[in-house]
């Protein structure tokens, strides 16, 4: 098995060497390696660790779980729902930005980089961390989601009082994961304009992760990336 030295945030990394040295995770390795040799692999490898490099293991306070990296050209950067300035918001992201407008008045972005709420305190995870270009969760299965399920439970068992953020029925099969007793929950149909008027506008989680934040003495985020 090779040796795994991955460029990451130094305190995941501590968090994080057992995975690193799984056989899991050097079959993981191998299946990258191998994918990057016959089709380009998005995001780029320097940010495929990007919501933990933006995001450090005591610095979180709110977990945002997505499913995919986006797959189209130039969008994915290692943050779920996020792009890159200059870059087109994706569906679901305009739909997550109208309703942060209802919930808290905050004027719709003119770009969909999140990199100012990450760098606050809210890890945006996709439970998937690669994909093959244009093809939607064609690197689903090859060991990613043992890793970011281990990412889930580390910060459940080894903090207290952070919000998960579950947005469709994907994310919030990782409930199971998570010690509610520990945490805080919230649930709402994925921002996808398919289910966005199934529950997701009128969630109010912004304003409602800010509450328990204040509530436990914590900065509140600011959500506006403007």
């Amino acid at each position: 098995m090779s040796t795994i030295d991955p460029q990451i945030e130094a305190s995941w990394k501590e968090k994080l060497k057992d995975e690193f040295q799984s056989q899991y995770f050097s079959e993981l390795k191998e299946f990258l390696i191998a994918e990057k040799s016959k089709y380009v692999v998005y995001p780029p490898g320097t940010l495929i660790f990007n919501a933990f490099n933006n995001t450090p293991f005591d610095e979180v306070k709110v977990v945002l779980l997505g499913q995919d990296p986006y797959h189209g050209k130039g969008q994915a950067h290692g943050l779920c729902f996020s792009v890159p300035e200059g870059i087109a918001q994706p569906p679901s992201l305009v739909n997550i930005f109208k309703e942060l407008q209802t919930d808290l008045g905050i004027p719709v972005p003119r770009h969909g980089n999140l990199e100012k709420w990450a760098n606050q305190g809210v890890m945006l995870l996709n439970a998937t961390l690669t994909v093959r270009a244009n093809q939607a969760g064609s690197h689903q299965k090859q060991g990613w989601e043992e890793f970011t399920d281990a990412v889930i439970r580390k910060l459940s068992h080894q903090r207290a009082g952070l919000v998960f953020l579950l947005w469709g029925k994907y994310a919030q099969a990782k409930e199971a994961l998570i010690d509610s007793n520990k945490h805080y929950i919230l649930k709402a149909a994925h921002p996808s304009p398919f289910s966005a008027y199934n529950g997701f506008f009128g969630c109010r989680h912004f304003s409602k992760t800010n509450d328990i934040l204040n509530r436990h003495g914590i900065d509140a985020i600011d959500w506006n990336i403007n």
